[in-house]
């Protein structure tokens, strides 16, 4: 139990003995204590004032003087100052809780809870590379599966690769154009960037083509559309013409965005990559040999990508296969009137009196939709693992599609409805701006992570304390703090905020990153050699109080890190871990910068230091495993 759980039930006994009435944690609130005042932690009076009918100071002297009474093996003293009760921890407490715990490396970790839960990311398009944007997905699920899975439950990671589609087809058109039979192999480029780089060809020959279109569209000449497409851009066009473009920019915008999808659909190469997905639809050989052959030149990369990077997946789910679940769902849900069927054959939701929209679940031709195919998954995905929890780490531009996704699966009364979480996430901007993938300027995964290891060994190199190492060790070491600085960049941030990544800015020894953390790592694991190797005679004595303020602010965030798993794994938020790490880092440097452990007053102040370096390294390597991230031994 934390200090503060057992700091919460001593006051609710304390209250309830004293006034008669029963009290629950909710009726107060605890606080460290802030250090322009003595104490270790603060209670707040003035919620109790109502229920007592009794001034704050009146309440807390009573509780401060029955929890120092009753409790003198955690409190030593209280004072009181305006309402708040700042009570002092006795010293027996941390250094009980240090001697138990310096040299345990699962400090903080649950034992398993029978619990199952699923965490899908990653969600690649085979045709194009890994970019900036996934590895923000990867690292969220990544680590919000191992904060679960230290909390005591079984994980599951998946992924689900969205291997067919129109997008699909553009990359093999493109190559059937212009490729003259390029493969990895041959050209030595990795597979996904080879695909990805036919994708970027085919979107540069379709907007050459949508230029003349808009042109004719502009001019209001719209014979060469069928009548559906004429009459959407005659109302386009009239609404355009009638918006106050300087009040309603976003409006124009999306207007002319409409007209500019119904020209794009329209070109001649648009129309050779529909037809390649109703051959594919129909399994035409030439067709399905391309595509698989395209698809696992991308596979081949995207594992190479997933190595460099420490990602890994129990079980990887394809659109391929996944595209035709939830029809006999659908067919089911009719038959029970939740969906509805249209004039045209195809069938709805309605979803209107749950505040959001009608949503089309089949198409009048009778094929799946995305949200059938995630309804039939959703489904799988609990027959097959029956668990008791799904997380999908997806976008925030996906925050509809999610909660109609839960809502339609609690309509249907799937088993595992109400346990649907969506982790929904903000997009990465770089400093230069946002990412487009039609225009070829997204960062891919690769590039981004070779462009770290090249800072990381220019800093290291400026920093000058390099020249023991290997060259096989310096290669380890860049590698290491370009990951880290990447993933800990990425992950410290709140998952629900848009960021903006500054590679220069993740790499700074000094700053809120990863590198400074695995810095402190190394420091301390310096310390510790020195111990080891016999450098330093440690005695056996016991270790000695009273308490420094430095040795006490150490402890008192090494007893927290319990509490920030759990808070991080309830969140779903691996920053809170990020945020711990790195504000333990920084309270052990503001410690060992001002006493030493060497050359410690007293041998019980000598052991005691040396056990307060061995859980915060403990410590700090077990938070940074979880962000996915490996802290050196030296630096």
């Amino acid at each position: 139990m934390s200090i503060v759980n057992s700091l919460q039930q001593s006051v609710i006994k304390s209250l309830a003995e004293l006034y008669n009435q029963p009290f629950t944690e909710k009726d107060f609130q605890v606080n460290q204590t802030k250090p322009e005042f003595e104490g270790d932690y603060t209670i707040v009076m003035f919620s109790l004032v109502k229920s007592l009918k009794l001034s704050p100071d009146a309440i807390g002297t009573a509780l401060g003087n029955h929890l120092v009474g009753n409790n003198p093996l955690l409190f030593t003293h209280y004072n009181i100052i305006k309402g708040f009760l700042n009570l002092s921890v006795a010293d027996d407490f941390w250094m009980q809780l240090l001697q138990r715990n310096h040299n345990d490396v699962c400090y903080g970790k649950k034992p398993m809870n029978g619990k199952k839960v699923m965490v899908e990311y990653a969600s690649p398009n085979t045709n194009k590379p890994l970019h900036l944007g996934h590895l923000r997905n990867i690292f969220l699920g990544w680590s919000t599966s191992e904060i679960l899975k230290a909390n005591g439950y079984e994980v599951i990671k998946s992924a689900i690769v969205n291997d067919r589609g129109i997008h699909i087809c553009k990359s093999m058109i493109a190559w059937l154009k212009y490729a003259n039979g390029a493969t990895p192999a041959n050209t030595g480029i990795k597979g996904d960037h080879l695909v990805g780089d036919y994708y970027v060809r085919f979107e540069n020959d379709l907007k050459a083509q949508t230029e003349p279109i808009l042109e004719k569209i502009n001019a209001g000449d719209l014979s060469h559309f069928s009548a559906m497409d004429a009459d959407k851009l005659l109302k386009l066009l009239q609404t355009l013409n009638t918006i106050d473009k300087s009040k309603e920019a976003e409006k124009t915008e999306k207007t002319k965005d409409d007209i500019k999808e119904i020209a794009r659909a329209n070109t001649p190469i648009m129309a050779e990559a529909k037809q390649m997905l109703l051959d594919w639809e129909e399994g035409k050989p030439e067709v399905m040999d391309l595509w698989r052959k395209m698809n696992g030149w991308v596979y081949d990369g995207f594992e190479v990508t997933y190595q460099r990077i420490g990602a890994d997946f129990d079980i990887t789910y394809y659109e391929s296969n996944t595209y035709l679940l939830g029809k006999n769902i659908v067919q089911q849900g009719l038959e029970k009137n939740i969906f509805f069927k249209k004039e045209d054959g195809s069938i709805w939701i309605d979803l209107t009196a749950d505040g959001l929209d009608e949503k089309l679940v089949q198409r009048k031709d009778g094929t799946s939709v995305y949200i059938t195919q995630d309804i039939g998954l959703a489904l799988q995905k609990y027959e097959q693992y029956k668990i008791d929890q799904s997380i999908y780490v997806i976008g925030n531009e996906q925050n509809y599609h999610m909660k109609v996704l839960q809502l339609i699966c609690k309509k249907l009364g799937m088993p595992n409805a109400e346990n649907i979480y969506h982790l929904s996430y903000g997009m990465v901007e770089l400093t230069t701006g946002k990412m487009k993938s039609r225009e070829g300027t997204v960062v891919d995964a690769d590039d981004i992570v070779d462009e770290m290891i090249a800072t990381s060994q220019q800093h290291t190199e400026e920093l000058g304390k390099v020249k023991d190492f290997t060259e096989s060790e310096l290669k380890e070491l860049y590698n290491t703090l370009a990951l880290g600085a990447m993933k800990f960049y990425l992950l410290r941030v709140d998952p629900k905020k848009t960021m903006v990544f500054n590679p220069q800015e993740s790499i700074d020894f000094h700053g809120f990153t990863g590198p400074f953390v695995q810095y402190t790592h190394a420091r301390i694991k310096s310390i510790l050699r020195k111990v080891h190797n016999g450098e330093w005679k440690m005695e056996n004595g016991q270790l000695e109080s009273p308490l420094l303020t430095l040795e006490k602010q150490l402890l008192v965030h090494l007893e927290q890190y319990p509490a920030a798993l759990g808070q991080a794994c309830s969140e779903h938020n691996p920053s809170v871990i990020a945020n711990y790490v790195f504000q333990l880092a920084q309270t052990f440097n503001t410690f060992y910068t001002e006493h030493s452990v060497a050359n410690a007053e007293t041998p019980g102040k000598k052991q005691l230091r040396v056990q307060l370096a061995m859980m915060t390294s403990n410590v700090l390597k077990s938070g940074m495993e979880l962000l996915g991230i490996t802290v050196p031994e030296r630096m």
